[in-house]
């Protein structure tokens, strides 16, 4: 099983990250956490690590709504709580990678219809916000 969803588009990494934080709004989630990666490797581990992993962020992206569907249904999902979203310098110059957890893990887990529920519903909006960062459905290549 895939447990991402993720696009490559034309964008610069700057551009990318600006686009998704955009994206992710149009569908109702907002960023609660965000970790440069380069900056910590670089700070905790030396510039070297930070070199290998390249430019690379994590959004933590949550819809309130659907966040609390899901904990009122299973309390436990808190700790699968918020959707990571990735951006990170893509394969080709000028390109970006764009990769979004699929909230269907969450179901592989529980199994209950309320979280199939709310998985389904992220899972839509979720990919809704990566095509539109370049027009081509989610995965497509």
């Amino acid at each position: 099983m895939s447990y991402t969803t993720a696009v490559v588009v034309p964008l610069s990494y700057e551009d990318a990250v600006r686009r998704t934080r955009e994206a992710l709004s149009e569908q109702g989630f907002g960023i609660l956490t965000e970790i440069d990666v380069r900056a910590t490797f670089e700070k905790k581990l030396g510039p070297e690590a930070a070199e290998g992993v390249g430019d690379y962020v994590i959004l933590g992206a949550c819809n309130p709504g659907l966040a609390s569907k899901a904990l009122a249904a299973e309390p436990e999902l808190g700790a699968l709580l918020p959707c990571n979203v990735v951006v990170r310098r893509g394969p080709e110059a000028g390109s970006s990678t764009v990769e979004a957890i699929d909230p269907q893990t969450m179901v592989q887990l529980s199994g209950t219809e309320a979280v199939r529920e709310v998985a389904d519903d992220a899972g839509a909006r979720l990919r809704a916000a990566l095509e539109a960062l370049d027009g081509r459905p989610a995965g497509a290549p």
